[in-house]
């Protein structure tokens, strides 16, 4: 990770300042967007797509940009009466304790993100400035109304209550879709590009990308840069496919994000939402390579990272150590532990998810079940302003302050009362204080992205020598911590000595807050110890690192790929390749086809010449014409290579009378019609069908929409339209199974397309392609000309084959190959086309040329 140095970036005021260099760009850089308006999302300007070669600098510092919502900048006007603002560190900010995390030795931090404040575009410029020379913030500047609907609007009442499993199904739950805001959130993740556009060194810059305020973002850079080296990171859950397809534009946001080199998620269950929602609705499977998961997106690798964030650690310790926190403490002491009373505490924002309400119900039910607790514990519930506006804000709000009233009014007397409601802000040293003394902390969420009130708590309890001396503790003595959380949030998974419960169970959590209070003190100490170890080491800055290190290693092929934009509006997508593998023109093809005399074409049947997903996959009539028009010109030889039965293939082609078949993979093989079929290799019994047929069954009847498709010499079972994460798991399941039945046996048993298939041993379609070239070569007719195209991975034996002859005696010296494969993936062919459209054309036009031709014949 290098970068060059930037210096002046934004020369301000007059516009007669000259202007800034960048790398090997000039230009003024402009204040963004001072006034309001909407950008249609399908907005798409070719010229602006920049593929740059890559190049060497000289670098000072690794530099990565960091692009959130908001800056971690506090800002305030200033009193005195004289005009400006004063800028502030938000120590509390994630993206702050990221940057200390990393450390500023070693890395450079960029930040990209809105103001608190709305700024007045007279002092924007100035502003700009300030923020960039002091604290290397670059302020996206958003006009208030266009704002309004892109947070409060389409981020606070679309994206996030759906992102928490909350459906529209009335419009008091949640935003009804709405294309104005949408059009609005696209709109300000522009701008948030444009403003990068004038700090980033492409081919030098790491961009990380945060949360779903910002997730069409990654379409822009990648647009204007398409080797950016660009990471993001989903802070909030991403839900099930089943509440995700619901979202209108639920394409447009997997394909910006796919946009993304390496996409980040707290816990396994929001990433396998996510390629659920890839494999379902994009048809993009993953795989897991040496323990990285990857998804393979127009022949670009996108990387999938799961690590949740940590605490800064070295803040806590330091807010720990100060005076106002020892006092704290020896306040709430006094309160509570001189009284007799044991407090739990529960700290959560003052929204629709955070369950306050279902954790007060449970203290009540609390006190209920037990009453000799009545008067010695006590609920201190901490509620943080909403960061959203709205009605259900409101009802959160009331529904918790009559909650609190009713219990206080059974439960409390003089001198107690059971809650306490906590719904001003505290300084951070107040809410330390309050974790140090907690006996328990209580976080039931009822859905939450990741929650880092449990670590804090942790580190809070493990303290330090001052406070356990205001604790009255012997600092030998083990420290102790319990928690309760709930199973919907995305730290619940690293915290393994805590009390799992499910929210909504209020007789569950009451439990679970009683085991809590009575649990053996060694036991409380073994569990703390355990936490504590886990969220010291794994803070800020080690999830930091790990993510800049994955997102190194996803970006460092990234010189070597030749790379182009394809698409329009969201649907634009980066085609990543080998610099080898190119597209296969007609006038190459044609020009080859008409300079050369001796001629081998070997075509794939599914998924080449005819779609996958076609319902009749019998041949059209146009492509039966253009195979006979091939196979009329006596300098040809043409063979459909095909999985299928010889039956089904000699019926589909009963026309193409010089047409050669090789069905079953190659299995059984006939020149022309005229010819008996034969086979590649000796025949073998096939009595291990009565060993997997009945496995076979067993699978189709426990997996809806499969089915058996026995032939000669093989059989398949194809999952096609069954559902694809289940299909694809049951095919898993069969291969293993039938591998373990069969292994004896003299068959093989491969995974392929939605199917699981078993066949003879040494059956390929590269024999065929053997075959073909060595029976052309005895008669003289050493062919100058190779054609194959193919779709899957049985049809990389061809490939192999092909390539590997093309300086053997099986061909003419100086033969012209082409090897082409269906869509742009990994490949042992050098060409491709993108689908069985392309490939008909391309046959038909090779047809039209051997028409012509033919009275030369």
């Amino acid at each position: 990770m290098v970068s060059r140095s930037y210096s002046n970036l934004l020369e301000l005021a007059s516009g007669e300042a000259p202007s800034p260099s960048f790398g090997r760009m000039s230009r003024r850089i402009p204040r963004i967007m001072t006034v309001a308006g909407i950008m249609s999302d399908l907005d798409d300007d070719g010229s602006e797509s920049v593929c740059s070669d890559p190049s060497s600098s000289s670098a000072q510092k690794d530099r990565i940009i960091v692009v959130a919502n908001q800056l971690p900048i506090r800002v305030q006007r200033k009193t005195d009466g004289s005009k400006g603002w004063l800028f502030s560190w938000d120590e509390n900010s994630l993206l702050l304790q990221l940057k200390d995390g990393l450390g500023d030795d070693e890395i450079e931090v960029i930040y990209v993100g809105c103001l608190k404040e709305e700024i007045h575009p007279n002092e924007q410029d100035e502003v700009s400035q300030i923020l960039l020379e002091t604290f290397k913030c670059v302020p996206t500047f958003v006009p208030p109304d266009l704002f309004t609907k892109y947070y409060h609007g389409f981020c606070k009442q679309q994206l996030w209550p759906l992102f928490h499993y909350m459906l529209p199904l009335s419009p008091d739950l949640g935003g009804r879709f709405n294309r104005l805001l949408w059009q609005a959130y696209v709109s300000v993740n522009k701008i948030f590009a444009d403003r990068i556009m004038e700090v980033i060194n492409p081919e030098d810059d790491f961009v990380w990308v945060h949360d779903y305020h910002l997730m069409v973002l990654p379409t822009f850079l990648r647009k204007r840069f398409n080797r950016v080296k660009l990471g993001f990171f989903l802070h909030s859950p991403f839900p099930s496919s089943e509440i995700y397809k619901t979202l209108p534009i639920r394409e447009e946001i997997l394909r910006a994000l796919l946009n993304s080199d390496l996409i980040g998620f707290h816990t396994f269950d929001y990433a396998r939402h996510f390629l659920s929602c890839c494999s379902r609705m994009l048809g993009i499977s993953y795989e897991s390579k040496r323990g990285y998961i990857g998804l393979e997106y127009y022949g670009r690798t996108v990387s999938i990272k799961i690590l949740p964030v940590g605490i800064h650690m070295g803040q806590l310790q330091q807010v720990l150590s100060l005076p106002e926190t020892e006092a704290k403490v020896s306040e709430l002491v006094q309160q509570y532990n001189h009284q007799g009373r044991t407090l739990l505490l529960g700290v959560d924002d003052m929204d629709i998810f955070k369950g306050i309400s279902l954790k007060l119900l449970a203290m009540e039910q609390l006190l209920l079940q037990h009453p000799e607790k009545q008067g010695k514990v006590v609920l201190v519930q901490i509620a943080n302003p909403a960061r959203g506006k709205g009605k259900d804000v409101q009802e959160v709000q009331d529904e918790t302050n009559s909650t609190v009233k009713r219990i206080n009014e059974v439960f409390g007397r003089p001198g107690y009362q059971p809650v306490i409601l906590i719904d001003k802000p505290l300084k951070f040293y107040e809410r330390i204080a309050y974790y140090v003394v907690a006996e328990c902390c209580l976080v039931t969420a009822v859905r939450d992205g990741m929650n880092l009130i449990p670590y804090e708590y942790i580190i809070s309890r493990q303290g330090n020598e001052r406070l356990d001396k205001v604790l009255k503790l012997d600092s030998s003595t083990p420290k102790k911590s319990m928690l309760v959380v709930s199973e919907f949030i995305g730290c619940s998974p690293s915290l393994s000595g805590a009390i799992r419960v499910n929210p909504w169970n209020i007789d569950v959590v009451a439990d679970a807050m009683d085991s809590a209070l009575v649990m053996p003190e060694p036991e409380k100490q073994l569990r703390h110890e355990k936490h504590y170890r886990y969220v010291s080491t794994h803070d800020v800055g080690y999830w930091a690192r790990s993510f800049l290190q994955d997102l190194e290693r996803t970006c460092k092929d990234h010189v070597r790929r030749r790379c182009w934009g394809i698409g329009f509006g969201l649907s634009f997508r980066v085609v990543a390749l080998d610099p080898n593998f190119r597209k296969l023109s007609m006038e190459h093809i044609v020009s080859a086809y008409k300079r050369t005399t001796t001629r081998a074409i070997l075509l794939d049947y599914d998924g080449t010449l005819m779609p996958q997903n076609a319902i009749d996959k019998k041949p059209s009539a146009k492509t039966i014409e253009i195979i006979k028009t091939l196979c009329r010109d006596k300098n040809n030889m043409v063979f459909i290579v095909s999985a299928r039965s010889r039956k089904t293939l000699a019926d589909w082609f009963p026309t193409c009378e010089k047409l050669g078949i090789a069905a079953e993979h190659g299995y059984f093989l006939r020149m022309n019609q005229d010819e008996e079929w034969e086979t590649c290799i000796p025949e073998v019994e096939c009595c291990w069908k009565e060993i997997a047929e009945p496995v076979m069954q067993l699978y189709t009847e426990t997996t809806d929409g499969s089915v058996i498709e026995d032939k000669e010499t093989s059989m398949v079972w194809s999952y096609e339209d069954a559902d694809p994460d289940f299909g694809s798991c049951q095919a898993k399941e069969l291969l293993d199974h039938l591998e373990s039945v069969l292994a004896n046996e003299p068959v093989t048993v491969k995974s392929g397309q939605n199917i699981v298939e078993v066949k003879p041993q040494g059956v390929s379609k590269g024999l065929v392609a053997k075959h073909l070239l060595n029976e052309m070569q005895e008669k003289g007719m050493s062919p100058d000309f190779v054609l194959c195209i193919g779709d899957d991975r049985s049809d990389e034996d061809m490939f192999e084959v092909i390539m590997s002859s093309v300086s053997g005696p099986s061909m003419a010296p100086a033969a012209e190959v082409f090897a082409c494969t269906v869509g742009r993936k990994p490949s042992k062919a050098k060409y491709y086309l993108d689908d069985t459209t392309e490939i008909v054309r391309l046959m038909q036009g090779l047809a039209s040329v051997a028409d012509q031709m033919s009275p030369q014949m």
